[in-house]
């Protein structure tokens, strides 16, 4: 659903189209997003439109980067003990 936000607003049956689950389901993962501040659910006449809160991605992003970072150096540290045992 984020990847296709990340290409404009979409109504809630557009974003259920690609997947095989339930009307309740959907709307379950769509009210976590809307409650992790993620995106943005509003009715448009019989219709509800979602789109994506970029400011929200941002903070995210930035705050999984820092982990990335850290497990990338472990991985690496790892690695090394690795070569040094196999030699």
């Amino acid at each position: 659903m984020i990847h296709r936000l990340s290409r404009g607003p979409a109504t809630v049956h557009e974003l259920s189209e690609p997947f095989d689950l339930s009307q309740q389901m959907i709307s379950k993962h769509i009210a976590f997003l809307v409650r992790a501040s993620l995106v943005i659910k509003e009715k448009r006449g019989r219709e509800s439109v979602c789109a994506l809160r970029p400011h929200t991605l941002k903070t995210v992003s930035d705050w999984a980067l820092g982990y990335r970072q850290l497990w990338e150096e472990r991985f690496d540290n790892i690695d090394a003990i690795v070569h040094r045992m196999k030699e």
